[in-house]
């Protein structure tokens, strides 16, 4: 992207000052002695006033730099053990006959990371919004106020599909932000960055709303606010605020070729926001709402039917063109097909994909919606019940073992004593899920997951269910083919 700068410049009333006295008579003696009288002289134009001043905006300042915070996060660098083999015992060895040595197992461990961003208090009782890229990976998490003190903090969840994270920490009447509705932000409206860039904690940027429902591409679901308050690198996880002081966003990403600010930041919509942070606190993972389609901006198609010698007419020129329906969707289910163009999800305006994924992104699996859409420059309407990732309507558990896609129960005695092993869960079915993407298959034996046997399928959901609540979020799988051949698996519950 071309960096531009831009120079704001304030406007001023310049009122000029004059000695001279308007719409008055003169009369006088000119210097020959004769009397004269001077007509009054054509009043100047009054200066005109000067717009309305700026927005205050020290008040929002005050009163929101309090709630957000500075999170350092540590993850703990991995031990590996690597095969290594001195080459002057080969060559040595080799020529005095005596044969080349092993190669040698020795551990090395890498190096602990460190990291830095912003976290936004959203109760007194200690929960904190942050990104996910902030501390998804972290092993250790220190959270500092603004007032200095100092608290460890704990992940409640953390959803990497719209890079948002739940945190707590023990602490009590907190001073926590005031949740405003991104619905309502308008172009060219003054809101705040707060955020901690460069370890510079406490800093706050000011700027305009310059887009609404952005999509960059980063992210599964993102309807960004875009904006060109200055957000650097440190404030990911920090505030967006507006004139009121009310948090209408989490600062996520900027855009730059220099990786500094150079001119528009993005944050991820409260309207998002408050459906995950729902979502974690109470389940511990997001509930997913799927509609079923795959599409892009009804503009975007037209520019790319053009580019091929066609003359699209759709009858519209904004909504979301459908180029695909998943079967056995709720999208099926309500009769959507390819070439259809969705104008309206549940009531509100959709003129491009990001701000259908922001409308669905704020329901869950079961909820019914209305969808207004065009086919053939007829306009239709119909009622949708939308659905989980595996096609069901049903609320998931506080983790969602439905995405394994896998279902257990523990090896009988003939199997057992075929394999010389004395527990274990087979798997007597499978479907697309977590487990057949990292290449298990039914009659597969799991034997242990991070560190724990698999006696009991209990075992299985008490393993699945730590893991999905620690800070690394991974499945660590060793198992056993129906043959006997040993294999094991990696699950990232990020993913």
């Amino acid at each position: 992207m071309k960096q531009t700068t831009k120079n704001w410049i304030g406007a001023v009333a310049l009122v000029l000052g004059s000695s001279a006295v308007t719409g008055a008579v003169v009369r006088g003696t000119a210097s020959n002695g004769e009397p004269y009288v001077q007509e009054p002289v054509a009043a100047m134009p009054a200066p005109v006033a000067a717009p309305a001043g700026l927005v205050d905006l020290t008040t929002a300042a005050e009163s929101t730099v309090g709630s957000v915070v500075y999170i350092k996060v540590t993850q703990t660098g991995k031990t590996q053990r690597v095969q290594v083999q001195d080459p002057f015992n080969d060559f040595f060895g080799d020529f005095f006959g005596f044969g080349g040595r092993q190669p040698q197992q020795r551990e090395f461990k890498q190096p602990d990371r460190h990291a830095a961003g912003s976290g936004v208090i959203i109760s007194t009782d200690g929960y904190i919004v942050t990104n996910n890229h902030v501390v998804g990976e972290a092993d250790e998490i220190e959270v500092k106020l603004n007032d200095n003190r100092e608290f460890k903090g704990r992940i409640i969840g953390c959803d990497a599909t719209t890079d948002l994270a739940l945190i707590k920490i023990d602490a009590k009447d907190l001073p926590a932000i005031k949740i405003g509705n991104s619905d309502d932000l308008k172009l060219g409206q003054w809101v705040l960055a707060v955020g901690n860039p460069f370890n510079l904690t406490s800093t706050v940027t000011a700027g305009i709303v310059s887009a609404k429902a952005r999509s960059l591409g980063a992210n599964g679901i993102e309807s960004f606010i875009q904006t060109d308050a200055a957000i650097n690198s440190g404030n990911s996880g920090g505030a967006l605020v507006n004139e009121r002081g009310e948090l209408v966003g989490i600062n996520a990403m900027l855009y730059s070729q220099t990786g500094s600010y150079s001119g528009y930041g993005f944050a991820i919509p409260t309207s998002i926001m408050n459906k995950v942070v729902a979502d974690l606190k109470v389940y511990g993972t997001v509930q997913r709402a799927i509609l079923g389609v795959q599409g892009i901006d009804v503009s975007n198609w037209i520019d790319s039917e053009k580019a091929k010698g066609n003359d699209p007419d759709l009858d519209v020129v904004e909504g979301v063109y459908i180029d695909k329906v998943t079967d056995a969707s709720a999208a099926e289910e309500a009769g959507l097909e390819k070439g259809d163009v969705v104008t309206e999800f549940d009531g509100k305006r959709v003129s491009k994909m990001s701000e259908l994924q922001e409308a669905i992104a704020q329901h869950r699996p079961g909820d019914k919606v209305s969808i207004t859409y065009k086919r053939g420059k007829k306009e239709h309407k119909i009622n949708v019940t939308l659905r989980n990732t595996q096609g069901t309507t049903k609320v998931m558990e506080e983790v969602d073992l439905d995405q394994m896609g896998v279902a257990l129960k523990p090896i009988e005695e003939d199997v057992q004593k075929s394999l010389g092993i004395n527990y274990g869960l087979a798997i007597t079915a499978i479907r697309n899920g977590k487990m057949k993407t990292a290449g298990a298959s039914k009659g597969t034996i799991i034997l242990q997951v991070n560190d724990k046997k698999m006696q009991a399928v209990e075992d299985w959901e008490e393993a699945v269910k730590s893991a999905n609540q620690s800070t690394d979020r991974t499945l660590w799988i060793k198992a056993i083919t129906p043959s006997g051949r040993k294999v094991s698996y990696v699950i990232d519950l990020n993913e």
